[in-house]
């Protein structure tokens, strides 16, 4: 076994091996660039190496760097994570020639499975299935019935050179084949001068599952279930879970059997993943292998009780895997959520700046105990008071339940999201939970095309109904009150004037524009139990118990004697004055004023927001990569102005309306705020 490994990466995933390594007694060195001098990755390894700038092709994708520092420091192996050098073929080649151990596949497999078009030839060839296809150029309209006819309808009809949707056609039946063949040829010739077309089996309703895979040296492969990844945004997971509620076990067998005869074709040692496109009939195939550690792979963790990493380096050292496919375990189920550093209100815009506060809800599972069976576990790069850099990949960390099954883990999911506590920067948080009360969500009745259907306009506030939107109201009256009764027990009150607590309180809800709504509420204490209130607003009657303090941020208790977890804060949003309330993704901002308070409250004018149409504001902290417009110039609707960089995405800033360009405030080269003036208007 190793004595000493480097962990090429950095974020969650360099933590999370770190973590492995350490149960095992192996010695750990981290790289790091100079965005990354204080992360916690730095701080976990036993020894830390500066390897170059901030930008990660001068730091962390600088393989004879890497190499270097392997020598430097006496690492006899290197694990590479994911993203980065991961699945470099030339970086795992380098290794083996330097005798460094590459904790992952061969550079060999690393290339066969690396190459899209040879990939799917070594797939056919292993007997895997793949989509169907007629991949020569077709001749005319009647081979293209033909074709369809022995591929198996729906088909798809594609340009060889289509894009944007032109050249594209669904055909259901032998007439909509032979129309869909001419238009698309038509569309073909005059977008792209190029006529060729291609036909392959259409997926109806896709789901995204992926096979998890383990192989040794010695040739033995097993596989440890499946994934369900369909819960995409642009392509990008959002939420894993293990296992999948929509195929059956037979399924489950056929597909695990395949990607072993995958894996062993290529002689696949170490972790990777098979994955598959599945149609609403469970018809599956073939779409990529992906020949590292997976983003998810805690969810195959929770249900198998095995530490992927551990193995990853076992297999490494060059011993066999310790278990046989009829060894491997599934159960109860696993759901993932990543954490991502971005607005949903926004249009997902990144997200940077310090973590004021980083409270992730208490952890019952760990990373280096995948055996312990059903809680919740984090698995994180970040700390309070550090730093999220424009640099790297907006996600910074991953929030895990097991349950003993869905709707337990669905469940503890929900909980565990209203606890995870992230104040300086905005998250994807209200969007997870958005997710995971939609009715589609929970029963499962759900594909890979889920949230561009049902988000199609972006994601607003009132895309995560309450179930019980007073509840909200109750609960700010309830905290009001006992900050009110510890505010009255402080000596030295002046006589006379003393706070006095009361019963009768209204709970003013601030809306937009001035749109308050307002809810007489009376709360009153049980006097047989401390911190236990009957509260009611209207009609509806709430018992509530917790002894938080409007101090924490994090409020757990009972109401109608349901548990919640949920996060009161004064101060936190738009009026310093008021509580914030926050639980199941939907928040609201009030005022808890005494029946006089919130007469006069009422009486006050609105004041509107200063007009800011004449300035290009930043949507996002960010690098100003170009302005591409000057002093003076007129610019239409729709025209380009700006480009800013955060996190691996470019984001165009475009003109809102017609206008003329006033003064340039911001410069090329320069460091964003949210919000802040790029340019002027006239």
């Amino acid at each position: 076994m190793f004595t000493k490994i480097l962990i090429a990466n950095r974020g969650e995933i360099a933590c999370r091996v770190i973590t492995t390594a350490k149960k095992m007694g192996i010695a750990t060195v981290a790289v790091y660039s100079d965005a990354d001098k204080e992360a916690r990755h730095v701080k976990l390894a036993d020894e830390a190496v500066r390897i170059g700038a901030a930008p990660s092709r001068e730091s962390y994708l600088l393989a004879e760097k890497i190499i270097e520092v392997c020598k430097q420091t006496g690492a006899q192996a290197v694990h590479p994570g994911y993203g980065f050098l991961s699945e470099n073929e030339a970086f795992a080649r380098r290794c083996e020639e330097e005798g460094i151990a590459f904790i992952g596949p061969r550079a060999h497999s690393i290339a066969a499975m690396g190459d899209k078009i040879a990939s799917k030839k070594l797939a056919l060839e292993a007997k895997v299935n793949t989509i169907p296809g007629h991949n020569d150029a077709i001749a005319g309209a009647d081979q293209a019935v033909e074709i369809a006819q022995g591929i198996g309808y729906p088909v798809m009809i594609k340009a060889s050179a289509g894009g944007g949707g032109k050249g594209l056609r669904v055909a259901f039946n032998d007439k909509e084949a032979f129309e869909g063949f001419t238009a698309c040829q038509n569309e073909a010739r005059n977008s792209f001068g190029d006529d060729r077309i291609f036909i392959e089996k259409f997926v109806q309703e896709p789901r995204h599952i992926e096979i998890q895979v383990v192989g040794d040296s010695q040739g033995n492969v097993i596989y440890l279930n499946e994934r369900e990844c369909s819960i995409q945004r642009r392509h990008q997971k959002v939420i894993e879970e293990a296992p999948s509620s929509f195929i059956s076990d037979a399924t489950r067998r056929a597909m695990g059997e395949q990607a072993v005869q995958l894996a062993k074709a290529v002689k696949y040692e170490s972790a990777g993943t098979v994955e598959f496109v599945v149609g609403k009939d469970q018809d599956f195939y073939f779409l990529e292998m992906n020949t590292r550690l997976q983003v998810e792979h805690p969810v195959t963790e929770c249900i198998t009780g095995l530490d992927l990493v551990e193995l990853m380096i076992r297999v490494a050292a060059g011993q066999p895997l310790p278990l046989t496919q009829a060894e491997v375990k599934r159960e109860g189920w696993a759901i993932e959520c990543r954490i991502n550093a971005e607005d949903p209100f926004r249009s997902f815009l990144p997200s940077t700046g310090r973590l004021v506060r980083f409270q992730p809800p208490e952890e019952t599972m760990f990373q280096a105990e995948p055996e312990k069976k059903y809680g919740v576990r984090v698995d994180t790069g970040v700390y309070e008071g550090g730093e999220i850099p424009m640099f790297y990949d907006s996600m910074i960390a991953k929030l895990i339940v097991h349950g003993t099954d869905r709707n337990d883990a669905i469940h503890k999911m929900r909980a565990a999201l209203n606890g995870f506590v992230i104040r300086g920067i905005s998250t994807n948080i209200p969007f997870q939970s958005a997710l995971l009360a939609h009715p589609k969500f929970v029963s499962g009745d759900f594909n890979t095309g889920f949230i561009a259907e049902n988000y199609a306009h972006g994601f607003v506030a009132e895309d995560v109904p309450h179930q019980d939107p007073l509840f909200l109201v109750a609960l700010a009256a309830f905290m009001h009150r006992r900050y009110r009764a510890r505010a009255s027990g402080i000596s030295g009150q002046l006589a006379g004037h003393e706070v006095k607590v009361g019963e009768a309180f209204v709970v003013v809800v601030l809306g937009a524009e001035g749109q308050h709504q307002q809810y007489p509420v009376a709360v009153t204490d049980f006097e047989d139990k401390s911190g236990s209130s009957a509260v009611q607003v209207g009609a509806n009657s709430y018992k509530i118990e917790s002894t938080a303090t409007l101090g924490q941020s994090r409020v757990q208790g009972s109401f109608n004697g349901q548990g919640f977890t949920a996060q009161v804060e004064r101060g936190a949003g738009k009026n310093p004055l008021a509580l914030r309330v926050a639980h199941n993704g939907t928040q609201i901002e009030a005022l808890v004023l005494s029946p006089l308070g919130a007469r006069l409250h009422a009486l006050m004018p609105y004041k509107a927001p200063p007009d800011l149409s004449k300035f290009l504001l930043s949507p996002m902290p960010g690098l100003l990569v170009d302005v591409v417009v000057q002093e003076g110039q007129k610019v239409q609707a729709g025209e380009k102005l700006a480009v800013i960089e955060a996190m691996k995405m470019e984001n165009v800033l475009l003109a809102a309306q017609d206008g003329v360009v006033g003064k340039l405030v911001a410069g090329k080269g320069e460091s964003l705020t949210v919000d802040q003036v790029i340019l002027e208007f006239v």
